[in-house]
């Protein structure tokens, strides 16, 4: 029961994230006479990219924050005395992590607002 759930939610989520940006694209390509069916499927995967890449992005990150911050409470459980070195070097490792997910922002922002694609296909 419990399995059938969770794969009508990843099916529902999954056709979610198809779908919207196919439609949104759609709408977006052409309000009028003819619709550029090229720039709407570009315009739509481009969106889902975009998506995707902030949701792993953030995902990744989350858990390797998520890894970092248990060892050092593991560590300055075991040797309180420690604890100034521990977390800064905790500190230094965050950072580093998190310029990953804003690196993915980056490139969803990228693809979304000066998407090479679009030249390429004269839109």
């Amino acid at each position: 029961m419990k399995m059938k759930r969770i794969c009508s939610t990843m099916a529902t989520l999954f056709m979610m994230f198809v779908m919207v940006p196919v439609l949104y694209a759609a709408e977006q390509a052409g309000a009028g006479a003819s619709i550029d069916y090229t720039k709407a499927i570009v315009v739509g995967i481009s969106l889902f990219a975009a998506g995707m890449v902030m949701g792993i992005g953030t995902i990744g990150t989350g858990i390797g924050m998520g890894n970092g911050l248990s060892g050092a409470t593991n560590a300055v459980g075991r040797n309180p005395e420690a604890q100034g070195r521990i977390l800064l070097t905790m500190m230094v490792g965050l950072a580093m992590i998190e310029s990953l997910a804003i690196y993915a922002l980056v490139i969803a922002l990228v693809i979304l607002y000066a998407n090479p694609l679009l030249k390429v296909i004269g839109a």
